[in-house]
């Protein structure tokens, strides 16, 4: 048809990462194998909305680069760092559709978020702008939860390994130059009381 723009699909992948690990890893690479996703935008939280203890901003960036920016049209963005304040995700969402017009979003959530989705603010709207894109989650069972499922690892299980120095369990978890990361700049060496995945 002419004078019809098609619009680029891209796939909105926010989370903590705190830190990021195999899972998110792969997360990224099931939405790009298996959906019209063609750019993954992936959006480390600036300042967590419930005041949860982080990681510093800067480790969380620099780990999600390490974990996924290598992968073929995945970007790791600091639009919430540049947005300020507390992470709200309807306030990116409003945001990136008004500086990128051309994009049909999608918003990549897992099946655990799902779960959630009724607790989150103005949840209707976020579905309306970036309709979900649902990934399963080894352990969560549901008819409407995709088969495709991602291996069950958390942050929160990560963190542990690192606060009782189980490096071989960590080996598992996190992406390899992640973990040097996190041991070269003393990240999570003591469970901070309040963190979040």
């Amino acid at each position: 048809m002419s004078g019809v723009t098609e619009k680029t699909v891209v796939g909105i992948f926010g989370g903590s990462f705190n830190p990021p690990h195999v899972a998110h890893v792969l997360a990224a690479t099931l939405v790009l194998c298996t959906s019209d996703v063609a750019r993954l935008l992936v959006i480390p939280t600036f300042q967590h909305p419930f005041a949860k203890l982080l990681a510093p901003y800067e480790d969380r960036v620099r780990m999600t680069e390490l974990a996924m920016g290598w992968l073929p049209r995945v970007e790791v963005s600091r639009v919430e760092q540049e947005l300020g304040g507390e992470s709200k995700t309807l306030r990116t969402l409003e945001h990136l559709q008004k500086l990128y017009p051309s994009w049909s979003m999608r918003l990549v959530m897992g099946a655990d978020l799902v779960l959630e989705a009724p607790k989150w603010f103005a949840f209707d709207r976020i579905r309306e702008i970036a309709p979900p894109l649902v990934l399963g989650r080894s352990g969560l069972d549901g008819p409407e939860l995709p088969t495709a499922q991602l291996p069950g690892v958390s942050s929160t299980e990560v963190r542990a390994a690192i606060a009782a120095q189980r490096w071989d369990d960590l080996a598992q978890l996190v992406p390899r130059d992640v973990a040097a990361h996190i041991r070269a700049h003393g990240l999570y060496a003591k469970p901070a009381a309040g963190a979040v995945p």
